[in-house]
């Protein structure tokens, strides 16, 4: 009997611990601008899906594309009609990894630079991504930020030539997410 109380004591530590690993968000902050010879274009989307399993590194975002805001609505019908053709290819996904999980301490509130490697799928392409960020701990929260280039052409967004100067094919993307503990 003292085995059994010891295993289920030593499981509901384990799933505890595994729990307490995981943080998630709804509310996360994509941006990205594109810095063109006629004019710059700046979207920002605060409907992004995240989360890291700090058990396994694994991390993943999602981002319903037609939730990206433009100053003007003009260029975000152009963006979910002609560019990203939302209707068509509605999310854009990140599935990675923290490569250097180990150097990140979730007991010690502070700022940790982490590197991420994973496959970002944008427009129904799928290409491998690295990128450099920082993981802050603090209050019992993770956020994250990271800021690295994407070249359109990659992901099969094409640019016609009579706007070529007012949308550059290498665009900014910044991420900005504050996830929470699961089940906290």
């Amino acid at each position: 009997m003292k085995t059994i109380a010891k295993i289920f004591i030593i499981s509901t530590f384990l799933i505890h611990s595994a729990f307490a690993q995981k943080f998630i968000t709804k509310t996360g902050h994509i941006r990205f601008y594109s810095d063109a010879p006629m004019e710059k274009i700046e979207a920002n989307n605060n409907q992004v899906n995240s989360a890291i399993d700090f058990s396994t590194g694994d991390f993943i975002f999602k981002v319903l594309m037609k939730s990206f805001e433009f100053q003007k609505a003009l260029m975000q019908e152009h963006f979910n009609e002609n560019y990203a053709e939302s209707n068509k290819f509605p999310n854009a996904s990140f599935k990675g990894k923290i490569t250097n999980l180990k150097d990140v301490n979730l007991s010690k509130d502070g700022i940790y630079n982490v590197n991420v490697e994973g496959d970002l799928t944008l427009h129904g392409v799928t290409k491998p991504v690295k990128t450099v960020g920082t993981l802050e701990v603090k209050s019992g929260k993770i956020i994250g930020k990271s800021k690295f280039y994407i070249n359109l052409s990659d992901y099969d967004i094409k640019i016609p030539n009579t706007v070529v100067n007012n949308i550059s094919n290498k665009v900014e993307i910044t991420v900005d997410i504050t996830l929470d503990k699961l089940n906290k």
